[in-house]
Parts: C-alpha cells; sequence; structure tokens
C-alpha cells in the first residue's frame, strides 16, 4: 500500500462543485514576494555561483541586494501597476530592514509568516523547536503589524510531517506550502481545517531563473502565457495563479524591465480578473464557500 500523506483525498478538478470570486470573477491572481534575510557566513541561501568557503561574501550580497535595492524598485512598480501584494517575510527582517517592511505596510499590503529566516529549515527540527520557530515569527509579525499573519509559507518550502498541525494550532488560517492545485483545497490537521492556496513551483523565479537558468524574457514570457492560459481555463473552473519572485533576482534592473512588461499585460486584463492577495483568498473561501472546496 501507497504511502498517503494524510492531509487530503484526490479530487478531480473537472469533478467538483462550481463557484466564483467576487464580482463573478473567474481567475484569481496575487503575487507572492519573499522578503527574506540570510545569516553572513552561516546557513541556507540561493547562489548566483558556486559559493566557496565562508564568508561567502559573494552570495551573501548578491541575496542582500534584493533588499537594499531591488525590493524598493519593485514597490515602484507595483505602485505605478496599482498592484496588491502578498509579502512573505521573514520575522528578521524587521530588525535588519524595518524600513523596507514599513513600506510595504504603508501600501496596505498583506504580510504572511515566512519562518525566522531563509538561512535555516524547519522540517530539521523536532516538533517542540519547530513550534518555537512558528511562535517566535508570529510574535513579531503580530507585534509589528498590529494584527497576526492569516497565512504561512515554510522557508524553503520546508515541512515536517508536524508541520500543519503545528501551523493550524498556532492560528494560521492557510498555508502556501503545497503546489499540487490550481484551486484552494481544505486540508486536515489535528486542529482542524487548514486551507491550503495555490503556490507556484513553476511561475517562481527560484525554480525559474536559478534552477533552469531561463533568461529573465524567458521567466515574463512564462507569466505571460501562463496566464493567459488560466484565463481561458477559469471559464470552465474558478483558479488562482500565484506568481512567486524575490527581489535578489527580479530586481535586478534588465529582469525588472521584463517583470513590468508580463505584469502590465495582466494588469492590461484587471477588468477580467480578481487582482488580490493570498490573505484575501483565503477570507472569500472561509466565509463565502466554506463547502464548496474539495
Amino acid at each position: 500500500m501507497v504511502r498517503d500523506n494524510g492531509r487530503y483525498s484526490y479530487s478531480a478538478i473537472n469533478g467538483r462543485s462550481d463557484y466564483n470570486w467576487p464580482n463573478g470573477k473567474r481567475l484569481a491572481v496575487y503575487i507572492g514576494l519573499n522578503l527574506e534575510h540570510f545569516a553572513f557566513g552561516d546557513g541556507l541561501g540561493a547562489e548566483l555561483a558556486p559559493g566557496g568557503p565562508q564568508p561567502d561574501v559573494l552570495n551573501y550580497a548578491w541575496r542582500d541586494y534584493g533588499n537594499r535595492v531591488g525590493a524598493w524598485r519593485m514597490r515602484d512598480m507595483f505602485d505605478a501597476l496599482d498592484m496588491p501584494v502578498s509579502v512573505l517575510a521573514n520575522s528578521a527582517m524587521y530588525e535588519y530592514a524595518p524600513d523596507l517592511m514599513a513600506a510595504f505596510r504603508d501600501r496596505g499590503d498583506e504580510i504572511v509568516g515566512h519562518g525566522r529566516t531563509n538561512s535555516e529549515r524547519q522540517d530539521v527540527l523536532p516538533p517542540e523547536e519547530e513550534a518555537v520557530l512558528i511562535d517566535e515569527a508570529t510574535q513579531i509579525l503580530t507585534a509589528r503589524e498590529g494584527t497576526a499573519p492569516k497565512g504561512w509559507l515554510s522557508p524553503w518550502i520546508a515541512e515536517s510531517l508536524h508541520t500543519p498541525d503545528l501551523l493550524a494550532k498556532a492560528g494560521y488560517g492557510y498555508t502556501l506550502n503545497w503546489c499540487m492545485d490550481d484551486q484552494p483545497i481544505w486540508t486536515q490537521t489535528s486542529a482542524g481545517r487548514l486551507l491550503s492556496i495555490p503556490y507556484p513551483q513553476e511561475v517562481n523565479d527560484i525554480p525559474s531563473i536559478v534552477a533552469r537558468k531561463d533568461s529573465a524574457a524567458q521567466f515574463a514570457d512564462m507569466i505571460i502565457d501562463n496566464f493567459d492560459e488560466m484565463l481561458q481555463q477559469s471559464v470552465a473552473q474558478p483558479l488562482v495563479m500565484g506568481i512567486a519572485l524575490h527581489p535578489y533576482l527580479v530586481g535586478q534592473p534588465y529582469r525588472l524591465r521584463h517583470l513590468r512588461r508580463a505584469l502590465t499585460h495582466i494588469c492590461a486584463h484587471r477588468d477580467d480578473i480578481w487582482l488580490t492577495r493570498s490573505g484575501d483568498i483565503h477570507d472569500h473561501c472561509r466565509h463565502t464557500i466554506p463547502d464548496l472546496i474539495a
């Protein structure tokens, strides 16, 4: 017998109940902007080039460019396009770059829990230590934002067998860790239901640019093609399209120019879609269509 994940059962998208997003829209689109801080000379981190012995100044400084420059350029772009954003924030960002966090707070953007730092993974921790990690990050976000985060994305999408239970117990309403669907799915935990909202691993600049070495133009074209196809598919079923972005990657000037092209294309269809935040998707599912999601 093949081991089951125990969180959800199989459901074909063509066999589910139908529903709409607000104002009769069929495609919900959200930006997941990762604001991350990394330890110097220690821990995990994406690499521009193969790193040498620590301290790995090249890759550390490359990632830090995202917080010092790239994220600010992206904020200006989001302002110009009038696009809402879900900010996936390491709690360490509040100490390291508080003005950057304030800049997105002032836009009214959602802040989503994203661990303490992307220099660590939570799946390697014993349950009690993982619970401490979640609690520490949550307390900082709650204190700084004045409200508890609704959603969570684990650093490196790293889950233990206990993560969904710990998130639900900590009061989280949704997770972005699972990429198995184009619709939100209710999953089971020991502390009640936890909504899984689609978070992309294809339309995501790390797998695309870092892993597959796609060009800036290729990544932008991927966003456009994915959007156009999902807009067409959404006639049959309501769908969610997320776009996962990291400022140290797409905040680089030549990539930002192509990203702006892709997002401008999406905004040209503003009247046809629900341009939103992941937390708003959670709220709509919870309050309006709680029984229609397989």
